[in-house]
């Protein structure tokens, strides 16, 4: 079953080391809802199966107004099949899961949250720029299960100079006793024209520590899965079955449809980049037209994307799928790549999957890059 993402493109404030598409003013939220409902009717064919999974991220889609999201609803149950155990996710920030947009969330559709908790401590918050403190962290995720939404997910980051390890292993112990089934948790990386990366130069923050960032990844896996969670995903630990399925569905290759300003679509042989300007995005949508760019993949292209997504799961990657979609020779020069890694024990090759071992997980974009090809194998 296919997806569609969702981008809504606001947030309260920006934080300090983020670089997604976003805008601080809802002043155009009416015509932003109104062009993401018109691309959805002109994408609509692009789908000819069931959709099973819909996912709106941000930005904070929380902060739309109800009405709208309602209105975006409508608008996929008039044009699209939707399974009826799809699953349905909103992104979240824990000031806005106040009790009465709770209550309106639960008259809609959703039935999974995706809380952009990051950390249980104040002075951290306000270092990122937050616009939560962390009772409001807290409190949101049990007001949210008091409602009935169990399906959760938190977002926890690591790596930076004000997290010691002593407030790490509390953020990770917090999160297991508020019983929460799914944890996404990122290494902090500086990205370009961020406030985060001005910072830095300026000498106002001490960069990222490697070594730092490291030790604490390796102690979110064995405090985690130590309480039960499987490490799925370089950046994603769930309860068993409790896996995001919207994108597990990425990393597997299923197709989806991307909708609203920079969101990224994929048909299974192309992908759709849509333009990541909110005045671009309405005025082409309001003109009838669709704002996006096409790149189309090529062979090697669809290898090379695979052996990324797929290393960085418990699956693997499956060289038998290699074999049957990409070729005998690129099956040959995976096999080859990959020896240097089985040797060092950061792979391991077993019932004809590559996955990666516990060290080897410190590496994954090393090890992936590694495993490209460069050319086309099969001319």
């Amino acid at each position: 079953m296919s997806g569609i993402y969702i981008h809504i493109p606001f947030c309260k404030k920006a934080c300090t080391y983020c670089d997604f598409h976003f805008s601080t003013s809802l002043k155009y939220a009416a015509e932003m809802t109104d062009a993401i409902c018109k691309e959805l009717i002109l994408k609509k064919d692009r789908i000819t199966d069931q959709v099973g999974t819909i996912y709106f991220g941000g930005g904070t889609p929380s902060v739309l107004p109800s009405p709208y999201l309602n209105k975006i609803f409508d608008t996929l149950t008039q044009h699209f099949s939707i399974a009826s155990d799809a699953e349905i996710t909103i992104e979240t920030n824990p000031d806005d899961l106040d009790a009465k947009k709770i209550g309106e969330l639960r008259q809609m559709p959703v039935n999974r949250f995706s809380i952009g908790t990051q950390s249980f401590f104040d002075e951290d918050l306000r270092w990122m720029n937050r616009a939560h403190n962390s009772n409001e962290a807290e409190d949101c995720i049990k007001r949210s299960q008091d409602a009935g939404f169990e399906n959760l997910s938190i977002d926890l980051i690591y790596g930076y100079s004000l997290l010691t390890n002593e407030k790490w292993l509390k953020n990770i112990q917090k999160a297991i006793e508020l019983q929460t089934p799914h944890i996404s948790a990122y290494s902090l990386t500086v990205e370009p024209k961020t406030i985060l990366a001005s910072n830095i130069k300026r000498g106002k923050d001490i960069p990222i520590n490697d070594e730092q960032s490291a030790d604490q990844f390796q102690t979110l896996i064995a405090k985690l899965t130590g309480a039960g969670f499987e490490h799925y995903e370089i950046s994603n630990l769930s309860l068993p079955g409790k896996y995001a399925v919207h994108n597990t569905n990425y990393w597997r290759g299923i197709p989806y449809l991307g909708i609203g300003p920079s969101a990224h679509g994929f048909d299974g042989t192309n992908r759709y980049h849509n333009v990541a300007n909110n005045a671009l995005y309405l005025q082409q949508l309001d003109n009838g037209k669709l704002a996006e760019t096409v790149e189309e993949l090529s062979n090697l292209d669809r290898f090379n994307e695979y052996i990324m997504t797929s290393l960085r799961t418990m699956w693997g990657t499956d060289l038998y799928k290699i074999a049957e979609t990409y070729g005998k020779t690129y099956l040959e020069e995976t096999l080859y790549n990959s020896k240097t890694f089985i040797e060092r024990n950061w792979l391991i090759c077993q019932n004809d999957k590559l996955t990666l071992t516990q060290e080897g997980k410190l590496f994954a974009d090393h090890i992936a890059s590694e495993l490209f090809l460069i050319e086309d194998r099969e001319h």
